[in-house]
């Protein structure tokens, strides 16, 4: 199957390991194993929300950890491509729940990032309807 083709992959119910890290973990995998090339684009949030049958907020803290890791870079209005060189990890990864947390902090850096672009815009717009 090529990288840019669809398909379900299921998310291990009862893992007891967020959704969005088991993402991470998948498409680490088709990168360290060249299914993703580098320069290859990762298949669109919306291909990989249907793929792995979750929201486009799990899909974006996904990639939010992968760019964390260097593996993937974004182009604004391009998408979401395989970092030319994946970097090595210069240390072993944390393990554990340490590993979980440094994932759970890089989608919370997200969440926040955006809710403030949100409301940036909001505010924008308000404070333009009262001229």
């Amino acid at each position: 199957m090529r990288p840019d083709e669809t398909r379900r992959t299921p998310m291990v119910e009862k893992s007891g390991r967020p959704a969005y890290l088991q993402i991470v973990d998948e498409l680490s995998e088709q990168i360290r194993t060249g299914s993703l090339p580098p320069g290859a684009a990762l298949p669109s949030i919306a291909q990989l929300c249907e793929r792995f049958d979750v929201s486009a907020s799990v899909v974006k803290s996904a990639i939010s950890v992968l760019r964390t890791q260097g593996l993937v870079i974004g182009q604004q209005g391009k998408g979401v491509f395989v970092h030319q060189a994946p970097a090595a990890p210069a240390e072993p990864q944390p393990a554990g729940d340490t590993g979980e947390i440094l994932g759970q902090l890089a989608a919370m850096r997200e969440s926040l990032k955006d809710l403030g672009d949100r409301l940036a815009a909001l505010e924008s717009a308000v404070f333009q309807a009262r001229k």
